[in-house]
């Protein structure tokens, strides 16, 4: 039976230090996820609490992250900022974010997930704080790059979340918690930009600043939760090998680049999509309201069906469902070109929107066949005389490596994007090359899971 034990719903007990003393670390040290006793009996209870409190922090950290893809709709004339300049405010964030990921997923390994959680929750006041004390006419483009850069501590949160969440659940249910946790915080990308609509509705677009001051108090009370009611899993222990290993497996690679075509699109468009629509399409969406009415609606369906695609990669297999959605990605970035081309709005956000949904659930697919990967390698380990319990243990440590190193890679397609639609509006002034870069990298990105994980023939690892 597990250390920490469930009360009707109460905060579990803590655990006896030495000399019977309270341990209040928080800290499980017996979980055994697969065994279906525990799990029933124990686990699953456990589990969901952490699962839980894990969404609303990260959740809020997407939303910190996203920040800038709604404060870039208030800087108006007086702001001094070029639309060329507005995607890099967009950049900056996604870039620090994705830096970030590697540290964070170490982090949680090294000092607890419930201690990170709540760390990193808190470092989320930083760049809210600043964004509400500087944001007004007249501040330097120097200091808006600046703040704008800060916000992507909320990017990291992410990977820490995951790796924290990978390792509660069994590896049967790996692809629906991965997914809701990730749906969860993607959530954060759509809930800002409508707070964004909100204040622009009510308040006007001279005050900014009040979007990032609404997080405050919400930071506040996230790390709390965080704090009363999350636990640190003492089988993770801080393994500095484990990055190293999942780097020289090709497979982590292989996964990092497919993830740059799903999540890489998910918070490249999220971070963009206003900025188009404003640019593009200027007579119809000539104002920052008109504009922020749709851009929340993408990114809002993009992370409900991240959980979907975790559901349909545990029934179907993670490679099938990957394949399918980005051919159906690059049959959107076809539609999203055709309609720019004719000036069609209707079918522009037809397609785009459709990029949004089969982004949200290829990134649920792709975060279930990350854990496979190493699973499959135990298996093969145990088929040839390891022990099971150390195999398991080594999978789950790859693993959460592997989150960390595919989540940073992956987060840099974001910033990719949104490079991509500043050369072009520069260039052009549209974004038709954008599109077509689009296109050819789902098509490489199916044509690798197709010949990866799902072409007959020796060599290929079964189960993914």
């Amino acid at each position: 039976m597990s250390t920490v034990v469930e009360n009707g719903g109460a905060a579990p007990a803590p655990e006896a230090g030495p000399g019977g003393t309270p341990d209040r670390t928080r800290t499980i040290t017996d979980w055994r996820p697969e065994e279906e006793e525990f799990w029933t009996e124990t686990g699953a209870g456990v589990a969901r609490r952490n699962l839980v409190f894990s969404v609303l922090t990260e959740h809020i950290g997407f939303s910190v992250w996203s920040l800038w893809s709604v404060l870039v709709l208030f800087l108006g004339p007086a702001y001094h900022v070029d639309a060329a300049g507005k995607f890099t405010l967009t950049a900056l964030p996604t870039a620090l974010g994705a830096v970030l990921r590697l540290p964070y997923t170490y982090a949680v390994a090294r000092f607890g997930g419930r201690n990170w959680t709540v760390f990193s929750a808190l470092l989320l006041l930083l760049p809210t704080a600043l964004a509400g004390l500087v944001l007004r006419p007249g501040v330097s483009y120097g200091t808006l790059l600046a703040v704008a850069c800060a916000a992507g501590v909320g990017g990291g949160n992410f990977a820490s979340s995951m790796a924290n969440i990978n390792a509660f659940y069994p590896h049967r249910l790996k692809g629906w918690a991965l997914g809701v946790n990730a749906g969860g915080g993607n959530l954060g990308v759509p809930v800002v930009q409508l707070v964004g609509l909100l204040v622009l509705a009510t308040a006007g677009a001279g005050h900014p600043r009040l979007v990032p001051l609404v997080y405050v108090p919400l930071i506040v009370l996230a790390a709390l939760g965080a704090a009363l009611r999350m636990d640190n899993l003492g089988s993770m222990s801080n393994d500095r090998r484990a990055l190293r290993q999942a780097a020289k497996e090709p497979h982590s690679w292989v996964m990092s680049l497919l993830y740059i075509g799903t999540f890489g699109s998910f918070i490249g468009f999220g971070f963009a999509f206003g900025q188009v629509l404003q640019v593009q399409f200027h007579d119809q969406f000539g104002t920052p309201v008109r504009a922020a009415c749709l851009t929340f609606l993408g990114p809002l369906l993009g992370s409900l069906a991240r959980p979907v695609g975790g559901r349909l990669a545990d029934r179907f297999g993670g490679a099938r469902v990957t394949l399918l959605t980005f051919l159906l990605m690059a049959a959107g970035a076809t539609t999203v070109l055709t309609a720019s081309r004719a000036g069609s709005l209707p079918l522009f956000l037809t397609g785009f929107i459709a990029l949004f949904v089969l982004s949200g659930v290829g990134n649920g697919s792709t975060y279930k066949m990350i854990p496979a990967v190493f699973r499959a390698r135990a298996d093969g380990a145990v088929a040839g005389g390891a022990d099971p319990g150390a195999a398991e243990q080594d999978a789950r440590r790859r693993s959460s490596a592997l989150i960390g190193l595919a989540g940073a890679v992956g987060a840099f397609g974001g910033v990719l994007v949104n490079l991509a639609f500043r050369q072009s509006f520069l260039t052009s002034g549209n974004g038709d090359a954008a599109y077509l870069t689009f296109l050819a990298a789902y098509a490489v990105c199916a044509v690798v899971t197709w010949a990866v994980y799902l072409r007959p023939g020796a060599g290929r690892l079964a189960g993914i």
